[in-house]
């Protein structure tokens, strides 16, 4: 997601309850920091808060540090299907179930902000064990299958292919 204000990445997504509706910014650091500094003297009531969180990101993230690790882990890429932390960024979705070990540490951070928490209190479905290790070895033999076709080994990719359909019949 790109800035409102200048199109480079957007790293602060800060959402307003104004009446109703709830009003969403995304915002880089520097635009982000204005908004802030920009509610703290206003004064209205969420100015304190805003001023607090405004001193907060600045401590926190030193511009040229913030730049220089997000373009760092956008490059990291998951080795079964693919995905690099850029591409879950802009799409909002995972590759495949190794994704959640592969990007742990961003993920951590997000759903920490998100919900508070990092751990799962609830049910699981008794089958997803045995079903996601398939779906697994489907992906990466898939993005194989590709990358084999993709260099013309058509020998190894109609092996690729026989196996899939042994899995998928499975």
């Amino acid at each position: 997601m790109k800035c409102q204000k200048c199109g480079r990445p957007a790293t602060f997504h800060i959402t307003e309850m104004t009446g109703n509706k709830p009003l969403e910014h995304h915002l880089c650091e520097e635009h982000a920091r204005e908004y802030l500094n920009a509610s703290s003297s206003s004064g209205d009531s969420i100015g304190g808060l805003a001023a607090a969180l405004a001193e907060g990101i600045s401590k926190q993230m030193p511009v040229s540090k913030a730049a220089a690790e997000m373009k760092e882990l956008d490059q990291q890429v998951c080795p079964i299907c693919g995905i690099s932390f850029l591409d879950y960024r802009n799409r909002g979705r995972l590759g495949c179930p190794n994704d959640y070990d592969c990007f742990s540490k961003q993920i951590g951070i997000l759903t920490m902000n998100i919900h508070g928490e990092t751990e799962h209190i609830g049910k699981f479905p008794k089958r997803a064990g045995k079903e996601t290790n398939r779906r697994t070895q489907l992906i990466k033999l898939r993005r194989e299958l590709d990358d084999a076709v993709t260099f013309e080994d058509y020998e190894r990719a109609a092996a690729l292919r026989d196996k899939i359909k042994e899995i998928e019949t499975e």
